[in-house]
């Protein structure tokens, strides 16, 4: 297995990845869908470009296996964390026929070494119910957020 940066060239992986996590999330409906890639693809493209987006793929046999996304964004600093940025893992995307054989983990921790090698005191993430022991298991623990949903 080798794990890369994904550039901008890798940005229809990308799409096609976090189109599968949604749908094994249950979000199967199409047009909802492509309206969520029609938005994000030039979010995540501008990201690739600019550092804010980065992506590691996992490959093995030159074919790509898996993937997982930083999204580092501005935020004020706090006390215990006087970084004004923080850092969230996403979509994170196993190949079916590639599941439990660990290259999911492997990104994972490549994303928490180089987070820590930024400077970055934290990282989060939303874990879906197929993640949530992977995450765990990593050492990752439930926090105080909240939402409220407006639609």
């Amino acid at each position: 297995m080798l794990i890369r940066e994904a550039t901008v060239a890798d940005l229809a992986t990308i799409m096609r990845h976090r189109r599968g996590m949604f749908y094994d999330m249950g979000f199967c409906d199409k047009a909802a869908l492509d309206a969520m890639e029609t938005t994000s693809a030039p979010f995540i493209k501008t990201g690739l470009e600019e550092g804010s987006y980065r992506a590691w793929l996992a490959e093995v046999n030159g074919a790509v296996v898996a993937g997982g996304a930083l999204l580092i964004v501005g935020h004020p600093s706090a006390p215990n964390d006087p970084n004004p940025r923080r850092a969230w893992i996403l979509n994170l995307y196993t190949e079916p026929e590639h599941r439990h054989r660990g290259y999911a983990k492997a990104i994972v921790e490549t994303i928490i070494e180089w987070c820590r090698t930024q400077g970055f005191e934290s990282v989060s993430l939303h874990a879906s119910d197929a993640g949530r022991h992977l995450y765990e298991v990593l050492g990752f623990a439930p926090t105080n957020e909240m939402r409220l949903l407006l639609k």
